[in-house]
């Protein structure tokens, strides 16, 4: 662009000030008027309005700024063009600014120029040649609004929500005032509308740093990595462009029961290359690789029979777990907790938290296995049993717990002894031991057996009686004939009382000479006979019984009584039918018997 103050035809005149704080020409006689009168046709034709000049600052006053472009007039420009949100003024006389040439006179013969018109003009050029370009701006948040954020990158520009960032973005407020790299990905002057990208600027950045990482990455190599996505099985860490999946397993040597114990988002650690598939592009990674193995020198702190203390982490229903050091557990086995108590489940002597002393009972660096007894930190109470409780001792103690199989009867702190459903009477059939014995009640008992190295206890409670069925075994034999009473039918025979808590059976085919269907149609419970023992069993406690027999007896003794009455009488007498009877009867005796 021309001005007056580089025109060569006025050059040689002489200038000053004029009332307006202008320049005028000191004596234009000197000069050819035609000649300046082209001089000032030509500036005129170079420039127009709308466009962008260079001009002077030549005085700076409280309210406006005079400019001189090289027109035949200056122009003025509000002071507010020129200061700063706080009130300070960014020119000085002699400056060089840029204006736009608005109209070339006003009514006062100034010429209108515009410096925001003017920065906002350069502005939109800069942003058209950044979008052909494609090269990165920076622009400050302004506020959210419908779609996206409003951005003054010097006026005012609309970056959507999709192009934020490379993942969707939840809360576009925490923008709001930031600084920003973007692109322009669409202008249009006319409509002043301007669209810009990070998520461009981003992917750029990303796959860059995706080829320098792939380019440098190795397993076993030591990297520095941002933790990027927490999960339940483990956290993803950002490589620089590449995301590697760092295990809960991989986390620590000692127990973690979430990764954000550990970690959160943001973190920069480091960790190690475990896996690297450079065409898959996944990465596996360590963070306890980098300190030592604890168990590669367990053995020299945890040797058989040392005593540890430990903190109690998990329960299950075979035992506890405990943490001896960080990457150390150990097994207390439900077993190995106590001497003496019989727990169902570990909760019932320890609780998550605790801390316990306890006896390293076996070490498997191999498998990273300790076995742990805290029973072991006490004295054995069964380790003198034998000479405490001899067997036939009479013992007294309290019935701690009752099962369908026995008794347990607490002989002393912490040694329980077990009743056998067996051993509570010798003559009841006892189901449940619930039928003779309460919780909680005190009772005597025999020891029958002592096991220390099982810990086991076993009494008996009918042993403290005499066997009656051995007094009855004593007192009969078979053959003998006692009397009994029916006590209950069944359809193989009768069980018959003999004396209290002695029963025999008298078998349905032992009822009668003759064969009975049904022993109810026959005899009647509560109905009392006598009956003749035909077996005897005291290992089995069984006594078999039989009514036949009584009756078999019975017709035994009407024969020989008969056979008396005729003491004289021969064989030959008897041919008149005396003799055919009696060897009917005894051929049919013979038969009953058989078939019995």
């Amino acid at each position: 662009m021309s001005s007056t103050l580089n025109n060569p035809a006025l050059t040689s005149a002489k200038r000053k000030p004029n009332a307006k704080g202008g320049i005028s020409i000191e004596d234009p006689g000197e000069l050819d008027a035609q000649k300046m009168m082209e001089a000032y046709d030509s500036s005129f034709r170079n420039i127009s309005e709308g466009e962008v000049i260079t001009g002077t600052v030549l005085k700076v006053t409280d309210s406006s700024v005079i400019v001189d472009v090289g027109f035949k007039s200056e122009g003025i420009i509000p002071i507010n063009e020129f200061r700063t949100e706080r009130g300070e003024t960014l020119v000085k006389p002699g400056d060089r600014v840029d204006v736009l040439l608005e109209n070339t006179e006003d009514r006062d013969g100034y010429i209108v120029l515009s410096r925001e018109k003017a920065e906002r003009m350069k502005i939109w050029d800069e942003i058209e040649r950044a979008y052909q370009e494609q090269t990165v701006i920076t622009g400050r948040v302004i506020e959210r609004i419908k779609g996206g954020l409003a951005v003054d990158i010097g006026v005012r520009a609309f970056l959507p929500g999709s192009q934020i960032d490379l993942h969707p973005v939840r809360y576009l407020d925490s923008f709001r005032g930031e600084e920003l790299r973007m692109r322009v990905i669409k202008v249009n002057k006319r409509r002043g509308n301007i669209v810009l990208s990070r998520k461009a600027v981003l992917e750029d950045e990303y796959f860059k740093k995706k080829e320098e990482t792939l380019r440098d990455l190795q397993e076993n190599k030591v990297v520095k990595g941002v933790i990027k996505n927490i999960t339940d099985y483990g956290a993803f860490v950002d490589l620089g462009g590449i995301d590697g999946l760092l295990h809960i397993t991989d986390m620590s040597w000692g127990r973690v029961n979430h990764p954000s114990d550990l970690f959160k988002v943001g973190d920069e650690i480091n960790v190690t290359v475990l896996k690297f598939d450079r065409f898959e592009e996944k990465v596996s990674l360590g963070y306890k690789q980098l300190s030592q193995d604890p168990w590669l020198t367990a053995e020299q702190r945890y040797s058989r029979g040392a005593r540890v203390k430990a903190k109690v982490v998990s329960l299950t229903d075979y035992g506890a777990f405990v943490e001896l050091e960080e990457g150390i557990e150990g097994l207390i086995h439900i077993s190995e907790m106590t001497w003496n108590k019989r727990i169902k489940h570990p909760s019932k002597i320890l609780n998550v938290g605790d801390t316990v002393e306890a006896v390293v009972l076996d070490l498997d660096t191999e498998s990273r296995r300790i076995s742990l007894g805290t029973k072991q930190t006490e004295p054995n109470p069964w380790s003198q049993i034998e000479e405490k409780y001899a067997i036939n001792s009479i013992v007294t103690g309290k019935v701690r717990n009752l099962t369908d199989f026995g008794a347990f009867i607490e002989v002393e702190d912490g040694v329980d002894g077990l009743v056998h459903v067996s051993d509570l009477s010798w003559t009841k059939k006892i189901k449940h031991p619930s039928e003779v014995l309460r919780k909680g009640q005190e009772v005597n008992a025999i020891v029958l057996n002592v096991d220390a190295e099982n810990q086991r206890l076993s009494l008996g409670i009918k042993q403290l009686e005499p066997d009656k069925w051995e007094e009855f075994f004593s007192e009969h034999q078979v053959g003998d004939v006692v009397r009994g009473k029916i006590v209950r039918l069944t359809s193989f025979g009768a069980f018959v009382e003999l004396k209290e808590g002695i029963e025999g059976l008298c078998h349905v085919s032992e009822l009668d000479t003759k064969r009975v269907e049904n022993p109810e149609s026959f005899v009647q419970a509560g109905q009392e006979l006598d009956l003749k023992i035909i077996k005897m069993n005291l290992l089995e406690r069984k006594i078999g019984l039989s009514l036949k027999a009584i009756k078999e007896d019975s017709e035994r003794e009407d024969v020989w009584s008969y056979k008396a009455e005729i003491p004289t009488t021969s064989i030959e007498e008897l041919a008149g039918g005396q003799l055919s009877e009696l060897k009917q009867k005894v051929a049919r005796m013979k038969r009953e018997s058989q078939e019995n």
